[in-house]
């Protein structure tokens, strides 16, 4: 048997909101540097070859015509401009995307829910002790091996990637501005492709260790599951005197109800059910009232002080109270039975439903 005391049960789905709503989450920044080194590959490889030719022939068309020039400020600010916009047409595209990207990011580990409570100030966050045990726990050494991890790889990657690049002929030999702007792009899309890989295997390897984490924080006792069950169900007296009440409300109703009956069909002594019939109005026999017991002593007292026709019937009556709905149709099954009951009691009773029909429009 576990203690009272020990963490045994998955967190409930008010828990896991209540989580969510104070921040508390599996997230990495990690997930966020994959979309956005993502978001500007797929930039670089849709957009980018165009840009870095256009970047590379405005840098050839300035720098390699300056002897041909006049300096001036006019000239200076010509070329200024040129290059905001050749260079603004590169950096925007990439900017918003990235941006989206960051995101969507954020919004996927999140279940795109708001934390507002996260933006609250909250003053334990001042106590030094405890801002000294954040410092040595173990999610902060986790965090410390992990950035480690990613520092050792990329600047792995970036080393490899920069003697390749330095090794390349364009730099002891004369090429094209087409060149240029292709050596850019592939330049460019082989460190980040190797970037995307290594940080998205430790993104992923984090998130899951951070997802175990907080599900294991979570954990709630059966003391806790208990409660919170209590206080969302409310308690359990409130909740019987309202079942009392609307049970009340019903019995009252349904004895209101008896007088505009058409017939009580009883057991004879343990059941009473009441019913109406109107053609054109309904599809089949309405049950108005039923009860057992002392309830059923009530209708049919009722029902003989307004002269309501009662037949003896104890089948009909078992199944009328075990599958009769008030305020419902009879179950179809009781058609033939209940109509022959109708047929004579319409028969018996011809005084009585001429009452019943002024009862009726008085109502």
């Amino acid at each position: 048997m576990p203690e009272k005391g020990l963490q045994t049960e998955q967190p409930t789905e008010k828990k896991l909101r209540d989580a969510v709503a104070e921040g508390n989450f599996a997230k990495t920044p990690d997930i966020q540097t994959v979309f956005v080194l993502t978001a500007a590959f797929s930039v670089v490889s849709f957009y980018g070859r165009e840009q870095a030719e256009a970047v590379a022939s405005m840098a050839v068309g300035i720098f390699g015509g300056l002897s041909r020039y006049q300096i001036s400020i006019e000239s200076v600010r010509d070329w200024a401009t040129l290059a905001a916009t050749t260079m603004l047409g590169l950096i925007l595209p990439m900017c918003v995307t990235c941006a989206v990207a960051g995101i969507v990011a954020c919004g996927l580990q999140s279940r795109f829910q708001f934390s507002p409570k996260v933006l609250e100030l909250k003053f334990d966050r001042l106590d030094p002790f405890k801002g000294f045990q954040r410092i040595f726990s173990n999610q902060s050494s986790v965090k410390l091996g992990t950035d480690f991890l990613k520092l050792s790889l990329v600047a792995t990657i970036l080393w490899q990637a920069l003697k390749r690049i330095l090794s390349d002929p364009l730099f002891y030999t004369p090429v094209s501005a087409d060149r240029l702007g292709s050596f850019i792009v592939q330049s460019f899309s082989s460190i980040i492709t190797r970037c995307i890989f290594v940080l998205g295997g430790i993104a992923a390897l984090n998130f899951l260790y951070q997802l175990r984490r907080v599900r294991s924080d979570l954990m709630m006792t059966k003391h806790e599951v208990k409660e919170e069950n209590r206080q969302q169900d409310g308690d359990p007296r409130l909740r019987f005197a309202r079942r009392q009440m609307a049970r009340r409300l019903l019995q009252k109703q349904m004895l209101s109800a008896v007088p505009t009956a058409d017939v009580v069909i009883t057991n004879p002594t343990h059941f009473a059910v009441a019913l109406k019939y109107q053609r054109g109005k309904d599809k089949a026999p309405v049950v108005l009232a039923k009860g057992e017991r002392l309830f059923a002593i009530r209708i049919k007292a009722i029902a003989a002080e307004h002269e309501v026709p009662m037949v003896e019937n104890k089948p009909v009556a078992r199944m009328l109270f075990k599958y009769g709905k008030v305020g419902k149709p009879i179950p179809t099954e009781l058609y033939k039975a209940v109509a022959e009951i109708l047929a004579f009691v319409y028969k018996t009773h011809r005084y009585y439903f001429h009452q019943l029909r002024a009862r009726r429009a008085t109502q």
